[in-house]
């Protein structure tokens, strides 16, 4: 090497050698940073999956319940037995309905609070509505009608309830106060939905109409009322969200601002719509498995298939609304918990019952809003004492056991009320052949 310098040197082309040892020498560390920089971007990505995964899938307490989802594949694979289906797909569905809602609370933070609001109210009830089309699907009108009955219930008397009585609890030394013009528009959109599903109750024990003519007028009523819920759960958002957003704006900033101080977006925007799908594709499968085995599993246990549907699937499906408004309840955010437990049971009857009527009526399915009278009074009844309880702006712990209470005694209703399955069935086709008639 040194001849081969002093040759250039004494040519006068050292510096063209050192030129191309340069560009050598460069061009090697530019590969090996290259490989480098490649190696730390895939340990990047992997170690972005992991973090993703911890926070989605082990991010709640509930996550302890999530190898029921695996379990309740084995036991539909190899036919264990439609109880044990059935209950390792509701036990797998409570974790899932939960992280959907932390979902769309991750794709609010790029959407804004307005985009981000109507897609959690939509999500929320995500599980409802795929058990409900799926019940539809397969013509079990009696799931459909109790499982969307007792959601309605549920938010009403469980969730709020329950929010009411810990944030008294926890609160004793302050006044729980909240705005009384937040919880008007769903007050009257909960009435408006009991009127709808009075009135066709009433077409069987008024007028003289044989008891055929009597169905088909409350089914023609019963459509004709689910597009007016429908115009009108359309004009409430419109109110929210539009013309007299003043009413909700500090419930939007007070929880946003909270929210971002505390936690923050915690995975993408990518990502959280990838396990979103994921999430609803899950739900959606194990939805079709309670479907498929609820009536298996009530003339199994014994348990009539109102209980079942009224009471334990809207408990699993209210999962995610029950712990985020007992969250805010505690640290007395009541206008939050109010917005999520009387506007979920607003939605439910002014849109997604509705909405399944008209899709039934699409599909040619006679499917009306007469729920039968024990079912009907305990939803007016409920509804009554939710918005008596709330109608002088404030709260305590008793307001909340009150609540309660009454869900114990509308769930000792529906337990005792012993309905087989195959009456059920028969009714739905009773309902089937006078139509077609």
């Amino acid at each position: 090497m040194g001849s081969l310098a002093t040759y250039d040197m004494e040519n006068g082309d050292i510096l063209k050698t050192i030129q191309v040892v340069k560009p050598e020498k460069s061009t090697t560390s530019t590969s090996s940073s290259d490989v480098s920089r490649d190696v730390h971007v895939r340990f990047g990505i992997l170690r972005m999956f992991i973090a993703n995964v911890q926070e989605v899938m082990f991010g709640t307490k509930l996550s302890v319940l999530l190898p029921a989802i695996p379990f309740a594949f084995v036991a539909e694979c190899y036919d264990v037995g439609g109880p044990w289906v059935f209950a390792l797909s509701l036990i797998g569905l409570t974790p899932l309905a939960e992280r959907v809602s932390f979902l769309t609370e991750q794709i609010a933070y790029f959407t804004g609070p307005t985009v981000g609001g109507l897609l959690n109210a939509t999500c929320g009830n995500a599980t409802e509505l795929i058990i409900a089309l799926f019940a539809l699907h397969q013509r079990k009108i009696h799931v459909l009608k109790y499982s969307l009955l007792g959601s309605i219930i549920s938010n009403l008397l469980l969730v709020l309830g329950s929010s009411l009585f810990c944030g008294g609890i926890a609160n004793l030394n302050k006044e729980q106060r909240f705005n009384r013009k937040q919880v008007d528009p769903n007050s009257s959109l909960l009435l408006l939905g009991l009127i709808c599903q009075i009135l066709p109750l009433l077409f069987r024990y008024v007028g003289n109409e044989p008891a055929e003519l009597a169905t088909a007028s409350a089914l023609e009523l019963s459509r004709a009322s689910s597009i007016v819920l429908l115009l009108a759960y359309a004009a409430c958002l419109f109110f929210q969200l539009k013309t007299h957003t003043q009413f909700f704006e500090q419930q939007q900033e007070g929880s946003d601002e909270e929210v971002r101080e505390e936690e923050g977006a915690v995975i993408g925007f990518y990502s959280a719509f990838l396990w979103l799908i994921t999430m609803t594709v899950i739900i959606a499968i194990l939805s079709e498995y309670v479907v498929d085995t609820i009536e298996v599993a009530s003339d199994t246990w014994g348990i009539s298939m109102s209980f079942i549907s009224i009471i334990l699937l809207p408990i699993v499906g209210n999962a995610a609304e029950h712990a985020g408004s007992i969250i805010f309840a505690l640290k007395n955010k009541l206008d939050i918990s109010l917005g999520v437990a009387v506007g979920s049971a607003s939605q439910i009857s002014t849109f997604l019952l509705p909405l399944c009527v008209i899709v039934a009526w699409i599909m040619g399915i006679p499917l009306s809003l007469d729920f039968g009278v024990v079912e009907t009074g305990c939803l007016a009844f409920s509804i009554v004492l939710t918005i008596l309880t709330l109608q002088d702006g404030s709260s305590h712990y008793l307001k909340g056991l009150m609540l309660g209470l009454a869900y114990v005694v509308i769930g000792a209703c529906f337990f005792v009320q012993k309905v087989p399955s195959d009456q059920s069935n028969a009714n739905d086709l009773g309902i089937l052949l006078s139509s077609a008639m």
